[in-house]
């Protein structure tokens, strides 16, 4: 039983840590771009960026029918039993839906021109802009259902592969048109990088599953299955994305451009980039707990597993992460995103609520509850909007900091309670005991950066970092046995060269 445990403890070690690996080498590659882009286009023109690339995210979410997401469950299944032939069928089927899905994104995108432009803007007329974005929908639309199939058939490597060059791509191709167009470059940007990454996506999944037009006709039909299951994520994506539109455009009538591109540093480096640790749950975690759903013991065992290892992996990166911002923020964006700091830095709790929050209410999904997941993710939607109005309206840009914290813990409470009383979900002592210790290390660590002394503030600072990471690996080294697998073949390795 320990074993199984111990093995156990390794797998989810494991994966968290491969796809947070790669994600962290897109990021990084990405921070490059963000400091070029930042120097060339200002906070007003990320603001803008900001602006249509949420709304472009919105409106693929509203009209892709949730294809990337369910896609992958009924083509891992078919996969799995062997049968090649249903396998090359599914795809087809699931193509079809694509490009279905990608012209009505499309059209969306053309029609609702104008109300996009007076929605999210207080001046101009920007409809030709949105027009001349509806490609973009619609390539994302295509991407997502290749990326799908590939998830489907295990191509992981191929995933990664993937995602790294078209960070690589998007670096080539918005520097030089940013340095060129200044602002006028942000539409043909877009574009452009969501072409790439659909042409390096079916460069894979081409070669995998061969494109065959012939027996397409009215395959329609066989992909309603599909398209049910897609249909709660997709409004809780429509919800979630229609409430960042709605927050920026809030931002941007209340304040400026440039708040939102303030805020929109801050959320991207902690919610977002801080956020890679999760990567793995919907690759790696959702399945297993598919797999295991109808057994409550397992169940949360399960989850509990899951919320200790993402949070003692990501516990001493937020650590870091709010000692170092005042160091970050010059250093990938500019000089003038100065006044974020203190914003990002409360903000850094967000995500270790996320840490427990986040495999909780994937249950939910697990269970096939799909208007409990669009309720929980509703209320949450409604509760983010608002408590970032409240925050900026009293405490300024600090306050949406404030206010993104507040609102996981809102989540937290919320999927938590949701979780217990339906599905009889129990959060472990352990669990409790290193949410406790990391977080207040967290709160420890905040507390610090609020001294003016410097040497006070990096001595102090990164001795409670050491002691977040030492925690983290004293814990992680007794409850897995990748330190021996390790260190084995570490040994074998040097007896074969002595």
């Amino acid at each position: 039983m320990k074993k199984e445990a111990t093995d156990s403890y390794s797998h989810v070690l494991k994966y968290t840590g491969l796809f947070g690996g790669v994600q962290g080498l897109n990021i990084l590659v990405g921070l490059v771009r963000n400091k070029l882009i930042a120097v060339i286009l200002g906070p007003g023109g990320m603001g803008l960026a900001s602006l249509f690339n949420s709304t472009v995210t919105f409106i693929s979410q509203a009209t892709n029918f949730g294809i990337s997401f369910s896609a992958v469950k009924h083509v891992s299944e078919l996969f799995d039993s062997g049968d090649e032939a249903a396998v090359a069928h599914f795809v087809k089927v699931v193509r079809a839906w694509s490009l279905l899905t990608a012209l009505v994104g499309m059209l969306v995108c053309i029609v609702a021109g104008p109300l996009l432009s007076n929605y999210t803007f207080s001046w101009g007329d920007h409809t030709l802009h949105f027009v001349l974005l509806s490609p973009a929908v619609g390539l994302l639309a295509i991407t997502g259902g290749e990326t799908a199939i590939l998830k489907g058939a295990r191509r992981l490597r191929e995933l990664a592969v993937i995602q790294v060059y078209s960070v690589l791509a998007a670096l080539v191709v918005a520097v030089p048109i940013y340095y060129v167009f200044n602002q006028s470059g942000i539409v043909p940007v877009i574009v452009l990088m969501a072409l790439t990454s659909m042409l390096l996506t079916i460069r894979h999944s081409y070669r995998l599953y061969p494109l065959q037009l012939r027996g397409a006709k009215g395959i329609l039909g066989e992909g309603m299955e599909m398209v049910k299951l897609g249909v709660a994520f997709v409004i809780a994506g429509v919800m979630g994305s229609g409430s960042e539109v709605l927050i920026r455009s809030i931002l941007n009538v209340s304040g400026d451009l440039d708040v939102v591109g303030l805020y929109n540093a801050g959320f991207m480096l902690t919610v977002t980039y801080a956020g890679m640790v999760f990567s793995a749950m919907e690759t790696d975690y959702f399945p297993r707990l598919s797999s295991v759903h109808h057994n409550v013991e397992t169940t949360n065992l399960t989850v509990n597993r899951q919320i200790e290892v993402s949070l003692l992996i990501v516990s001493p990166m937020l650590a870091v992460l709010i000692v170092g911002l005042p160091v970050f923020i010059p250093l990938l964006f500019s000089q003038k995103f100065l006044p974020v700091i203190s914003m990002a830095q409360v903000a850094v709790f967000s995500m270790y609520l996320k840490a427990i929050s986040l495999p909780v209410s994937y249950i939910t999904l697990a269970k096939g509850d799909s208007i409990g997941y669009m309720l929980l993710e509703g209320i949450y939607d409604v509760a983010l909007v608002l408590l970032i109005v409240f925050g900026y309206r009293h405490w300024g840009l600090f306050g949406t900091g404030v206010a993104l914290s507040l609102s996981y813990l809102f989540d937290l409470l919320l999927v938590g309670t949701y979780t217990y009383v339906r599905y009889h979900y129990r959060v472990t002592a352990p669990v409790l005991r290193y949410a406790a210790v990391q977080f207040s290390l967290g709160v420890a660590v905040y507390l610090v950066s609020l001294v003016d002394n410097k040497l006070v503030y990096w001595l102090l600072g990164s001795l409670l970092c050491l002691v977040s990471l030492l925690v983290s690996i004293h814990i992680l080294h007794h409850k897995t046995s990748l330190w021996a697998s390790l260190m084995g073949k570490l040994k074998n390795k040097f007896s074969r060269h002595a």
